[in-house]
């Protein structure tokens, strides 16, 4: 799993069948230090993320192992809303305070 921040939405009015339905969200890495990486990677939202929320996607065949993306032709999904993460026993992210 990786960690990331959404930072847009994608539409797209024409698509595969196996695509309809899904909603597909720009999402900016996260490397381990909460630094954004410049990477940038479409993702399938199966959680109902917003925009700016942190969250944990997967990438690759991991992608297709949730309901919404099962047997899908999806290379990332979001599947974690994150709300607190603590390292070394210190809060480094708090959604509630950090949002």
């Amino acid at each position: 799993m990786l960690l990331g921040k959404v930072v847009g939405t994608v539409v797209s009015t024409k698509k595969e069948p196996e695509l309809e339905g899904l909603r597909m969200l720009l999402v900016r890495e996260l490397d381990a230090s909460w630094q954004a990486t410049g990477k940038i990677i479409v993702a399938v939202d199966a959680v109902s993320a917003g925009d700016g929320e942190i969250v944990l996607f997967a990438a690759g065949s991991s992608a297709r192992q949730t309901l919404a993306t099962k047997d899908r032709p999806v290379d990332h999904v979001i599947m974690a809303i994150v709300d607190v993460v603590t390292a070394n026993g210190a809060v480094v992210y708090d959604k509630q305070h950090d949002a």
